[in-house]
């Protein structure tokens, strides 16, 4: 018996989730990933342990996943990421078939089979445009905090249209907006609008499915998801802490790691 733990080391944050040996959550962290990740992953690791009332010591298996997988000490094993958000997904959402990932500055679509095993995938992380990075900048333009930007979005009437989906050149464009007189609430559906069709292009590579779920900080962006299910045709489902999914899915691994090892230990001893 022990607890398991993931942690997700993404470009712009990084996430943690303890969880028992039924795979439900005791404790999730998630912490600036700053200049340097190794201490960042264990930041988030500490606080998510203090929230488990857990220590360490009490962690049978860790599993780290992100692009700064490699460098969390400690760590049992390292998986993709791709792999994490679905396992995690496919956990929240038995009926997952797609996983639509929009993270601080990538983006992913995943195909998942009825085994819950990846099928296929796209991914955008040569460019920051649609992702959590894009949104930051595009709220200060509008000199409005992050988290008002998704509501706003839904109070959008006026379909603008945005030539372009690249940070620089669309927050140029927000300006030109601005000083034209459009109303914030127009331009943050324009900007949510634009992002949806971005990560479309990855969705229409893999191909759609009956049941999506989409994760990621993004997902918290209500504004994104209106306009993902608008282009989708169909409601997606959205966890309650969307961030987290790919460290949740790195800790049913290490639960599912430490499950193999007890057995392959009980076999090798004849119990």
């Amino acid at each position: 018996m022990g607890l398991h733990a993931g942690i997700d080391v993404g470009s712009l944050t990084c996430k943690a989730v303890v969880t028992d040996d039924t795979g439900a959550v005791l404790g999730s962290a998630v912490a600036a990933t700053g200049a340097r990740s190794r201490i960042s992953a264990e930041a988030a690791l500490t606080a998510a342990l203090e929230k488990a009332k857990a220590a360490r010591a009490d962690l049978a298996s860790l599993v780290t996943t992100g692009y700064g997988r490699e460098n969390v000490e400690g760590r049992d094993r390292s998986v993709t990421e791709i792999t994490c958000h679905a396992t995690g997904a496919i956990r929240l959402f038995p009926k997952t078939r797609l996983i639509i990932d929009v993270g601080g500055q990538d983006s992913k679509a995943i195909r998942v089979g009825a085994n819950g095993r990846v099928t296929d995938f796209a991914m955008n992380d040569k460019c920051a445009a649609g992702t959590g990075r894009f949104f930051e900048v595009m709220a200060r333009a509008l000199e409005i905090d992050l988290a008002d930007l998704g509501p706003r979005a839904l109070l959008g009437s006026k379909p603008l249209t945005l030539s372009t989906t690249c940070t620089v050149f669309a927050e140029s464009e927000v300006v030109g907006l601005i000083a034209r007189g459009e109303t914030v609430e127009n331009m943050a559906y324009a900007l949510c609008r634009a992002a949806a069709e971005r990560v479309m292009n990855l969705v229409n590579r893999v191909g759609l499915a009956d049941e999506v779920t989409v994760t990621g900080g993004v997902a918290k962006n209500q504004g994104f998801v209106a306009a993902i299910e608008r282009l989708l045709g169909k409601t997606a489902n959205v966890p309650e802490e969307p961030q987290i999914v790919g460290a949740y899915g790195a800790a049913l691994i290490a639960l599912q790691h430490a499950n193999g090892e007890r057995a392959t230990s009980a076999a090798a001893s004849g119990g």
